[in-house]
């Protein structure tokens, strides 16, 4: 069955706005309802055309009201991507988790409700050295998140399986996103390439696979306007090893021994520059990729943007410029290099002579 009224949540945000932006151009679908605790800036809600937006906290039980007056048929929860400095505490938790717990509760008590579509991520799967080469849906992590923002997006997934049970009649469809990276978006990924010295964990080179914003954008709308029921993992082909990532971009790595990296990260924090989380650490030290046959197959779906293109298109559209010419780089990585290795071996010096 074709949309009629679609309700968004989180178009404050780039993927809630955009999509919002997209459905309300589409002459087929009768309304587009924009749910949010804050508008929209004025050039993403200028995008948004006839959407209707309404101001509504998802813990209010009154988001039942805005569902069952409008007759809303599709909706298509967006709300969920973390803030781009990447602190996520308790308040977001709250919002996140208890939000779409009253939002799925809305949408079992209106019988109009059709489709419920689901921005997750594939953070879900977590990071481990001992992951498979591949994550397909049906696995789990060997180490799974047991706190921050994947933490919650497990715990969010696992409401929908509950709400699905309970309104078999509705269809579900869980998108898995893989970091999103791109010219306008903002977030942890982005913020993480553009310091202009990034720093990495000693030792370890993650593989990196990326989606492009157009790409997740595109699939949002296709779940919309198509019945999918399904979980998908959606990321693009091919990836990047962070060390390339950093040379692509023109910037300067800055290797930290694995115990220091937690210090590093509260200094950036403290600096609000950007917030690294322990899952997002732990990226940094294994790397995730995941399979995208189910995407390709069953959904019907192939991204436009390899992992590189994507990754590329971020950083021309940001008009990144190296910091040095080549040889200057790999003189100052020499250089960090050596004198990381000289501070392990002062520290192990102290350590024999405790």
């Amino acid at each position: 069955m074709a949309p009629s009224v679609v309700l968004v949540t989180g178009v404050s945000r780039f993927l809630g706005g955009h999509l919002a932006a997209r459905l309300a151009a589409d002459p087929s679908i009768e309304r587009v309802l924009g749910v949010d605790t804050v508008p929209p800036g004025p050039d993403l809600g200028s995008r948004m055309g006839r959407a209707e937006f309404i101001r509504a906290d998802l813990r209010n039980p009154s988001i039942v009201e805005v569902i069952a007056r409008a007759d809303v048929d599709t909706v298509v929860h967006a709300a969920l991507s973390p803030d781009p400095s990447g602190r996520w505490g308790s308040a977001a938790r709250e919002m996140s988790v208890l939000g779409t717990m009253r939002l799925l509760a809305a949408c079992q008590t209106v019988p109009t409700v059709r489709r419920v579509v689901l921005e997750s991520t594939t953070a879900v799967y977590g990071a481990s050295p001992l992951d498979p080469a591949l994550f397909d849906e049906t696995m789990t992590s060997n180490d799974l998140p047991t706190a921050g923002y994947a933490r919650d997006a497990a715990e969010i997934e696992g409401c929908l399986r509950g709400f699905a049970r309970r309104r078999a009649d509705v269809s579900t469809t869980v998108l898995r996103f893989a970091s999103l990276v791109g010219p306008r978006i903002d977030t942890v990924v982005t913020r993480y390439f553009s310091l202009p010295v990034v720093p990495t964990v000693l030792g370890y080179d993650a593989r990196l696979q990326l989606l492009h914003e157009e790409d997740a954008l595109a699939v949002l709308e296709l779940a919309v306007a198509h019945d999918t029921p399904d979980v998908v993992n959606v990321a693009a082909d091919g990836v990047l090893l962070l060390s390339q990532a950093i040379r692509r971009a023109g910037r300067v790595p800055l290797p930290v021994p694995p115990p220091a990296v937690g210090l590093v990260g509260r200094a950036l924090a403290t600096a609000r520059v950007a917030a690294f989380s322990p899952e997002q650490l732990r990226l940094l030290d294994f790397g995730r990729v995941v399979d995208t046959t189910r995407l390709r197959t069953a959904f019907g779906f192939t991204p436009r943007w390899t992992t590189v293109q994507a990754f590329d298109d971020f950083v021309r559209g940001r008009a990144f410029h190296a910091l040095a010419g080549r040889e200057r780089v790999e003189e100052a990585e020499r250089l960090v290099d050596r004198g990381v290795h000289a501070a392990v071996r002062v520290v192990a010096g102290l350590g024999r002579w405790a």
